[in-house]
């Protein structure tokens, strides 16, 4: 197996493991996470502003974020290396489509989305290889479409890697994850740091950012 791969399998194994105690912690988070929500809706207004089409929500989970964006108004369906995640997201919104997959390699046609959202979920890529999924969001956004990337900052470190109670992640700065947008073809439209909450380990960071035609 290749690095890459096994990383994958890893990642998928643990997050199986963990499904249902995960989708119960993060059920109602929102409910406390204004400015969470305020990035969110600040996606779904720039996509709805170009012409109507769907979007994703890659690395998807138990589906919250997915049904968030639902509520939205947006046409969205979510993506997950997990089956058990994906077991519990139809289970819970059975309007929506759910499919098992991967992020770096997505069955869809060049430019085939409005938009992507990347709710927490380039934190466990090995940090050489955030560019390939950066250039798969790139593949799949229509010219002129958004991408939003959720991430744990560095608070003024390099890329820092840190232990989960699912597989080890990595704390990006912001700047830096926002030049290798960048490079791989994406505009900043904004960004957002959050402080954390009593409970949370680590500043939150988030990135809007429009794909260059």
């Amino acid at each position: 197996m290749t690095g890459a791969s096994e990383y994958l399998s890893a990642t998928t194994e643990a997050y199986d493991r963990v499904a249902v105690e995960y989708a119960e912690i993060v059920r109602d988070e929102f409910d406390g996470l204004p400015l969470d929500r305020a990035m969110l809706a600040a996606f779904a207004e720039y996509v709805q502003t170009g012409r109507p089409g769907l979007v994703a929500e890659l690395g998807c989970g138990p589906g919250r974020v997915t049904a968030h964006l639902r509520d939205l108004s947006l046409e969205v369906y979510g993506v997950d290396l997990s089956p058990a995640m994906i077991a519990i997201a139809r289970e819970a919104h059975p309007d929506l489509r759910f499919e098992v997959g991967s992020m770096d390699a997505l069955d869809l046609a060049d430019g085939a989305l409005r938009g992507v959202v990347s709710w927490y979920s380039v934190i466990h890529a090995p940090p050489q290889e955030v560019a390939s999924y950066f250039a798969e969001f790139r593949r799949v956004i229509a010219p002129g479409g958004c991408l939003l990337v959720a991430f744990f900052e560095s608070e003024g470190d390099p890329v820092t890697k840190y232990d989960t109670r699912v597989v080890p992640a990595y704390r990006w700065p912001i700047d830096e994850l926002a030049k290798l947008a960048g490079e791989t073809g994406f505009v900043e439209i904004g960004r957002m740091l959050r402080e954390p909450r009593v409970g949370e380990r680590y500043r939150r960071g988030h990135l809007l950012m429009r794909r260059e035609a």
